[in-house]
């Protein structure tokens, strides 16, 4: 899951607990959102569009999706002119601070070949939430990252 660090970093979160994960406007990553996650699942906090992106930390999905209300508010970035209370077109979850990591540039990650299919790293990728396989999170958690103490 990718955030901008100066809408909401890893820091944030933590001190927050958890946050909504508003603004997705991308029916691919909505889609991801709303069919693929389930409450429990362990996700990367990723930073983006920042000096240097990359997996800052890792949250769990702390809720079932639910309408964004961002889309609903004209004076909202994320207003929808489209979407409706009766039919709204863009969901969001709630996500937990996990645990802050050391941060794991993007560089880093596509040096290693068991990567190489991440959508995450194909160029020209402009998800903010994109799936991670378990071979994927095994690597980066446990070769990259070193992590014993973020799993649950």
């Amino acid at each position: 899951m990718k955030s901008e660090p100066d809408e909401v970093s890893i820091d944030d979160l933590a001190r927050l607990g958890h946050v909504p994960w508003f603004g997705v406007r991308n029916y691919q990553a909505r889609n991801f959102m709303r069919d693929a996650m389930r409450p429990g699942d362990l996700t990367f906090f990723y930073h983006s569009s920042c000096p240097q992106p990359g997996i800052a930390g890792i949250g769990r999905v702390a809720s079932e999706p639910y309408p964004d209300e961002t889309q609903f508010s004209t004076v909202n970035p994320y207003y929808d002119a489209k979407s409706t209370r009766e039919n709204p077109r863009w969901l969001l979850r709630d996500i937990a601070f996990v645990c802050k990591t050391r941060l794991l540039p993007l560089i880093e990650l596509r040096q290693h070949p068991e990567l190489a299919a991440m959508p995450l790293l194909a160029r020209g990728n402009r998800l903010s939430i994109s799936p991670v396989t378990p071979a994927e999170w095994s690597f980066i958690t446990g070769q990259l990252l070193g992590l014993t103490h973020c799993k649950e």
